[in-house]
């Protein structure tokens, strides 16, 4: 998809968007599906990130999740891509106590979905290249963004300039628009590595999502659909090491690799077989001490990074994304500025709780749960325990990881905005 806007000097846009992955591309497109005319800089080729040797990873996606993406005509695009998590299962390493969560204990919804990020890019460029209010500058750098009581100004590598009445910085954690604009970041290191990787196993997982908590940290298998001749035999890996040792076992040959990777996974899913690349992240959390300055709003982990133990990063990044929305084009509708401070407010003060308190659960529980030290691995296999024989409790963590709770924005409550 190359969608560049005529050859012109001036762009002239409501909305400016830097930062095409998947949070910047969806936000474009729930703008542009009601009128509101968007530029969109990113300086990848959208082509290179949607072959399966990019990064490797799979996003959890929750039900409320997948209705913002239903709405806007992205679901549609990913046709059989999607696999569904009809099951939960949390154990913490040897015990037998665990945790089970049965999707049927609220109706006939999955509890969410998996879907590999290639197959999301790929499912967002098509929408997007639909859209006539979007102009996709890519690949493109920002060389100079000025934002003034009157509206933004940013000049390209080529010389073009964009004016617009709202900047949008959706360029992941190591965000130059934000930087740029002088706001401040916390952040602190796990001294943990994500390790990725796809298996392929003899037995299907039949969509069961497992998380196992080892004392280096998580080790998870999210389910994916797998071969048309043998859905349900693949999955998704997120084995979460030591820093100190990741390299070492990023490092050894293919039977070596596979050999600490069987220690883990067990053998509850028959023979394994390693697929593809393996690819190695660092782990930390991190959040903006604000996300709203002058004409200038963070989504996704430009606002907030955190540790992956709850699957929500991309869905507290596309929370962010339909509740903008709804606040921009509701500032629109009422001839209002949308670029102004108080609407720019509004959109902080809905989003700061919900992303501080998601922040501080992935940090609990990952400290509570990477760890070895007997009373507290004691306490928490009995906490498993008395959850998963209290079903309104059960219930309460399942509509939490649905994305069912909190103020909701239109787009997550299945309405058009």
């Amino acid at each position: 998809m190359n969608k560049q806007p005529k050859n012109s000097d001036l762009i002239e846009m409501d909305v400016l968007i830097v930062g095409g992955g998947l949070v910047g591309a969806a936000q474009a497109i729930t703008l542009a599906e009601v009128g509101v005319s968007v530029a969109v800089v990113d300086v990848l080729d959208p082509a290179k990130g949607q072959g399966g040797g990019f990064d490797g990873r799979a996003s959890a996606i929750a039900l409320a999740t997948k209705r913002v993406l239903e709405a806007v005509g992205v679901w549609q695009r990913l046709g059989q891509d999607p696999a569904p998590i009809l099951d939960i299962r949390v154990s913490d390493g040897p015990s037998l106590m665990f945790l089970h969560y049965d999707h049927e204990a609220l109706g006939d919804e999955p509890l969410g979905f998996m879907v590999e990020n290639r197959h999301m890019r790929r499912a967002l460029m098509d929408r997007l290249g639909e859209l006539d209010a979007i102009s996709y500058l890519a690949p493109a750098n920002i060389m100079e963004m000025e934002r003034s009581s009157s509206g933004v100004s940013a000049t390209l590598d080529d010389g073009r300039q964009i004016n617009a009445r709202l900047a949008i910085a959706a360029e992941g954690r190591r965000s130059p628009t934000r930087d740029g604009a002088g706001i401040k970041v916390t952040s602190w290191s796990y001294d943990q590595t994500a390790i990725v990787c796809t298996v392929k196993h003899q037995l299907s997982h039949d969509f069961v999502a497992h998380e196992h908590f080892l004392p280096a940290g998580p080790f998870a298998i999210l389910p994916l659909n797998g071969e048309m001749s043998n859905p349900g035999n693949m999955s998704s890996i997120v084995w979460t090491e030591r820093s100190e040792l990741a390299p070492a076992i990023l490092n050894l040959d293919d039977d070596e690799f596979k050999m600490e990777f069987d220690r883990r996974f067990g053998d509850f899913l028959g023979e394994t077989e390693i697929v593809g690349p393996r690819w190695s992240y660092p782990l930390s959390l991190q959040f903006a001490q604000k996300s709203v300055d002058r004409r200038l709003v963070l989504i996704g982990d430009a606002s907030h990074g955190m540790h992956p133990i709850a699957g929500q990063g991309l869905n507290m990044g596309l929370r962010d994304v339909a509740v903008l929305a709804e606040v921009v084009i509701d500032a629109k509708r009422l001839g209002l500025d949308i670029g102004a401070g108080d609407v720019l407010a509004r959109y902080e003060n809905w989003r700061r709780f919900d992303n501080t308190m998601m922040l501080a659960a992935t940090d609990g529980l990952n400290r509570l749960f990477s760890n070895n030290i007997t009373p507290i691995r004691i306490a928490r296999d009995l906490g498993l325990a008395i959850v998963d024989k209290i079903p309104p409790l059960k219930k309460t963590f399942m509509r939490h990881a649905m994305g069912l709770v909190g103020e909701l924005p239109r787009l997550m409550r299945g309405e058009k905005l």
